[in-house]
């Protein structure tokens, strides 16, 4: 199943498997998100719950037990339900089941709301805590923004002139090597060779904001303030860049004996109630 949302500006189409944006188009029919080919990538815009990333041999221990989740979790792979719905907005619901207490012992109700506002679509997760203990968790977007054309005419302004900094992934974790790009008056140029080592990781944040510029026009800005860690992937040859917005990354190759003492990992006390949002809006 799908629901679409729309204003005079934009309007936006989510799958409720994954509660995945898979559209995001303006007034005159352009799109924003990549079409998903599998060639390339088979995905949209997958939302990663319960973690961002891989975890080393895809498990983990809680109270002495061992659990396996899969890169970037199951929230990507259910069944979400439409709970809310109106012209400009969609909220959909996951709970937690016997199928995810398999994978993560815990009672969850994660909540993702699109909404329109003007030339801006927001996304905002709210993940609740419904057991009488702190929930680790991790949460992040992974949205890909459609890019045809030739690659390299498109490139990544800043908010101010800087030198990134990003960790560099060894078969899926974070290693502690790092690498640098300096910018050109606050803009990255794109090019395939920059991902050449998988996506660049960024565990700490200056930048709240990128936006995207083809041929030094911009073309669309993605703004996560709320959110500590981001990642910027794409594959060679593919007309698609993602931008994303993480609480957490994949596990370091340090060790550690408790999933709630992963890197980068949230505690979320007891019966509290976790909230962020991101947007994507169009220049």
């Amino acid at each position: 199943m799908t629901t679409t949302i729309s204003n005079s500006n934009l309007t936006a189409q989510i799958n409720h498997f994954g509660a995945e944006l898979f559209s995001l188009k303006n007034s005159e029919n352009k799109e924003y998100i990549w079409e998903g080919n599998p060639a390339f990538w088979g995905k949209h815009s997958p939302i990663l719950f319960p973690i961002v990333g891989t975890l080393k041999n895809n498990s983990y221990l809680f109270n002495g037990i061992e659990y396996h989740l899969s890169r970037h979790g199951f929230g990507r792979d259910m069944e979400f339900e439409l709970i809310e719905k109106t012209e400009k907005s969609a909220t959909f619901s996951l709970i937690s089941s016997v199928e995810t207490r398999k994978m993560y012992p815990f009672n969850f109700e994660l909540q993702v709301c699109y909404s329109l506002d003007e030339n801006k679509l927001k996304i905002d997760y709210k993940v609740i805590n419904k057991n009488d203990f702190i929930m680790p968790f991790s949460i992040g977007a992974h949205p890909a923004l459609a890019l045809p054309g030739n690659f390299e005419n498109y490139s990544l302004e800043f908010q101010q002139q800087e030198i990134l900094k990003y960790h560099l992934l060894e078969d899926g974790l974070i290693s502690n090597n790092t690498n640098e790009i300096p910018l050109n008056n606050h803009q990255l140029s794109l090019n395939y060779s920059l991902f050449e080592n998988d996506a660049l990781v960024f565990k700490t944040l200056k930048f709240k904001s990128i936006s995207i510029l083809q041929n030094k026009v911009p073309l669309l800005k993605v703004n996560f303030t709320d959110f500590p860690n981001l990642g910027i992937w794409t594959v060679k040859n593919a007309p698609f860049l993602c931008i994303e917005p993480w609480f957490g990354y994949s596990d370091t190759l340090e060790e550690y004996d408790d999933f709630s003492k992963k890197e980068g990992i949230q505690l979320l006390e007891k019966k509290e109630t976790f909230k962020s949002n991101f947007s994507i809006e169009i220049l």
